[in-house]
């Protein structure tokens, strides 16, 4: 079963404060995200969508990566091994997508753009190899949570270019609930949990309204 945004009283009030702050500030709350899986969404705009989300994620390691080296507690490094095996693959598929898009879309402010997403990247690094406890365990969970509503998008594109659109692969949701309802059992490690999934969100908000911005800007030109 892949990640959704689920809330069961059996997990606890960490996981629902999760949940609900995914599902109140993550992609699925985006107008550009749900414009570009509609029907006749912009070719370009969905190219452009496919390069800035790989330059946001597609290269090692990631969040993923470094907050696995900050999982101390068994349980959470027993699923972070998982997590980390499951995002590899859809890095990789990230990037096959990418190879059959074709060029990154000529938009005006291309420098720009490469400095900001480059800022988010750095932002989205520091918060996942944060030494506080807890950050990097709410960075990764709310990219887990949240890439259901990315790979829509991802997957908008592959069948637009014909290719086969394969379902994610993405650790249980049961178990990353578990994890969470194991180790935020102290209010200062849920509110750094929740604090590294804010963090996270906020940069997911911020490349979308830049592929906004950029999809006017090629419209206006």
């Amino acid at each position: 079963m892949a990640f959704g945004t689920v809330q069961d009283a059996r997990y606890g009030e960490a996981w629902d404060a999760l949940t609900t702050l995914v599902a109140d500030e993550g992609t699925a709350r985006q107008p550009h995200a749900a414009a570009l899986i509609a029907p006749g969404a912009a070719g370009r705009d969905l190219a452009d969508a496919v390069h800035c989300l790989c330059m946001l994620h597609g290269r090692h390691p990631g969040i993923v990566e470094f907050a696995a080296d900050r999982a101390a507690h068994p349980v959470a490094a027993a699923w972070m091994a998982e997590a980390v095996a499951a995002f590899a693959a859809e890095r990789a598929r990230l990037v096959r997508v990418v190879a059959h898009a074709g060029p990154l879309p000529s938009t005006p402010g291309q420098a720009e753009t490469e400095a900001a997403i480059a800022a988010q990247r750095h932002a989205l690094d520091m918060i996942a190899a944060s030494d506080r406890s807890g950050c990097p365990l709410g960075a990764t969970m709310a990219l887990m949570l949240d890439w259901p509503s990315i790979r829509r998008v991802l997957d908008a594109v592959a069948e637009r270019l014909g290719l086969e659109v394969e379902p994610p692969r993405l650790p249980v949701i049961g178990d990353a609930a578990t994890v969470v309802s194991t180790l935020a059992a102290t209010p200062a490690f849920e509110r750094a949990m929740l604090f590294g999934a804010q963090q996270t969100l906020a940069q997911h908000r911020a490349l979308w309204h830049l592929l906004e911005a950029r999809s006017d800007a090629r419209t206006h030109a």
